[in-house]
């Protein structure tokens, strides 16, 4: 097809997406600013029990954590990339803020709602402190914030992101961590750690509605962004999990044969009943894995901080 115009990311990236066999739509674009408010319920859900292993992890660890990543530093850039509503964050800022430790905050996140959301807040918590927000992409935005060598970085990926991504793109992310960050730079990243399957099934198949929501606002998307007739109703959502390779993997799945019109890429994309399209990855790790990722590109773990079950892990990384 020839098109007229410049095609955007998002619409570019959905046409490679409707027209492979099978079917796949990428995660990124959940998170417009409908998205990022149905993931809040998500992570309020009680079944969702990696908001709250993580928070534990801050609430309980956070002397703990900050002297393991400024115990040899002066100075530095807290930078996080996909901060969100920095819930968890701020129980680490809030306990930085109060030490002699002399930092600028940096979050990274696509929505421009939850990062104007976050200043305010902050503005309001924590008057004293630094923040200079970056909205985008941050696979982009890394390659505009590596600042000047002499200022120590230290990297927070927080709520078990990493897992979204597949295992080339987990690669890709880590190599370029490895060339944003110097030697000594350290990054403190969150991982969830394989458990019951039926621990993990309960967080991604919720009783209350909320992930088929957040699954479903991904069409919404398309239907306002790229001129899309998705009939909402004709898909529900699937989960599955595979306790050997740790893979959550999340589908819509269309419930008649139908068509689908794109008018921003003028173009038909037909389904088959029962055809399904991929919507996310959500891995679940070991430590042994985490530590074969860290000395693959070019880091040490340093820590590892877990939850008091064991479900959750934020790994805290140094650069070689």
């Amino acid at each position: 097809m020839e098109q007229k115009v410049h095609l955007t990311k998002l619409a570019s990236d959905t046409l490679l997406g409707l027209s492979s066999n099978p079917k796949y739509l990428l995660s990124k674009y959940f998170y417009d600013d409908a998205g990022s408010a149905i993931f809040q319920d998500i992570m309020n859900m009680p079944e969702y029990y990696l908001t709250d292993c993580e928070h534990e992890i801050f609430s309980s660890q956070k002397e703990e954590i900050t002297h393991a990543i400024c115990n040899d530093t002066l100075g530095f850039n807290l930078i996080e990339l996909g901060s969100g509503d920095g819930m968890k964050t701020k129980i680490l800022l809030k306990y930085l803020v109060g030490k002699p430790i002399h930092f600028q905050y940096t979050p990274v996140d696509i929505s421009a709602k939850a990062n104007s959301e976050l200043i305010e807040s902050l503005k309001l918590e924590l008057p004293s402190l630094k923040v200079e927000a970056k909205t985008g992409d941050y696979f982009h935005k890394l390659k505009n914030l590596n600042g000047h060598a002499s200022i120590s970085k230290i990297v927070l990926f927080l709520g078990s992101n990493i897992g979204n991504f597949s295992n080339n793109e987990t690669d890709a992310f880590f190599n370029q961590l490895s060339a944003f960050t110097n030697s000594g730079d350290k990054v403190l990243i969150g991982f969830d750690l394989k458990k019951s399957p039926k621990i993990i099934m309960d967080a991604y198949n919720d009783p209350h509605g909320h992930t088929r929501r957040f699954n479903l606002n991904h069409l919404v998307r398309l239907n306002r962004e790229l001129g899309a007739d998705f009939n909402i109703g004709q898909f529900e959502q699937h989960t599955i999990y595979d306790p050997k390779t740790g893979d959550v993997k999340s589908f819509l799945v269309s419930k008649a044969k139908q068509k689908v019109h794109l008018g921003t890429l003028e173009q038909d994309f037909n389904f088959r009943q029962w055809e399904t399209i991929f919507m996310e990855r959500s891995r679940k790790f070991d430590l042994s894995t985490i530590e074969k990722l860290a000395d693959k590109s070019g880091f040490k773990v340093v820590q590892n901080f877990t939850d008091k079950r064991n479900y959750f892990v934020d790994s805290l990384w140094v650069k070689g």
